[in-house]
């Protein structure tokens, strides 16, 4: 039986859709499925170092690895209406160089934040350490992802929401494109099919089976929040519209490249659409 590792980051909204996986709720003929878990920055790094076959990915870096991977339909994360923060210390004013904390280069969040403050002085570190760093005066700000969107501490306060500014930038009213799975090139054209299939049934089971799945992973210690916060988070990112892409988040994340071509952040243009997985090559071969 091959073994195949899925590299997703340790936030709640990836373990729940990788999660009907490891309990065993769906799986693929001939194939065990492993995981690990790395902060997206990290996953970053190991996509552009072609570590793993399957791994999540912030959708800004993937111009940077489109000739190695290929973007997954499904396990998508996007705001609407809501996205990762900036934060500051109650009552501070920022200058135009203030120094702020990043979950990393290779963000979605980076990019976007880079754009609307050039001026501000960057420093990168893990998602996990941000909110500590702003509060103990290591940074005059912070762009918060993940759980900690809904779980700041008091003394904190958001400067500016990064829904708005993505507002501002694409120039009108498109869900914000935050992260994905990518899938490498080289493997068989048939497997990867079969592959991107079986996580899209995995994330469709999960949410027909919220409740139950949510559960197990708060008494199994899997996820780092409660139980509210856990259903709110999942409502948020691991959603309806994480099964698989829609017309409106090709559009979003069209969009998203478009705008790091425009500003420098990539080489050439990208339309995701035309380094999908050819699901179609299924029926074409057996008819």
């Amino acid at each position: 039986m091959k073994k195949t590792l899925i590299a997703h980051s340790p936030d709640a909204d990836d373990i729940f859709m990788y999660y009907a996986i490891k309990f065993g709720w769906v799986d693929m003929k001939d194939t065990h499925f492993d995981n690990i878990a790395k902060d997206i920055q990290t996953l970053n790094e190991d996509a552009l170092n072609g570590v793993y076959d399957i791994v999540a990915i912030s959708f800004a870096l993937y111009p940077h690895i489109k000739s190695e991977y290929a973007p997954l339909r499904t396990a998508v994360s996007f705001g609407e209406g809501y996205g990762p923060k900036v934060i500051k210390r109650k009552g501070e004013r920022l200058k135009r160089n203030f120094k702020v904390a990043l979950s990393g280069e290779h963000t979605t969040n980076a990019m976007l934040f880079r754009i609307a403050y050039p001026e501000a002085r960057v420093t990168y570190m893990n998602f996990l350490d941000i909110e500590q760093a702003v509060i103990d005066g290591d940074v005059h700000a912070g762009v918060l992802i993940h759980e900690s969107i809904l779980t700041y501490a008091n003394e904190l306060e958001v400067e500016r929401e990064m829904w708005d500014i993505w507002q501002e930038l694409a120039g009108k009213e498109l869900p914000l494109p935050l992260g994905g799975m990518a899938i490498r090139r080289s493997l068989p054209l048939t497997k990867s099919i079969e592959y991107e299939n079986t996580l899209t049934k995995a994330v469709q089971v999960a949410r027909d089976h919220k409740d139950r799945l949510s559960k197990m992973l708060l008494e199994r210690d899997l996820v780092r929040i409660d139980a509210q916060t856990l259903d709110k988070y999942l409502e948020l990112y691991a959603n309806d519209e994480s099964i698989t892409l829609s017309a409106i988040q090709y559009e979003a994340i069209n969009k998203l490249f478009e705008i790091g071509y425009k500003h420098g952040f990539y080489d050439t243009p990208v339309d995701i659409k035309d380094y999908l997985i050819p699901t179609e090559y299924t029926e074409l071969r057996n008819s």
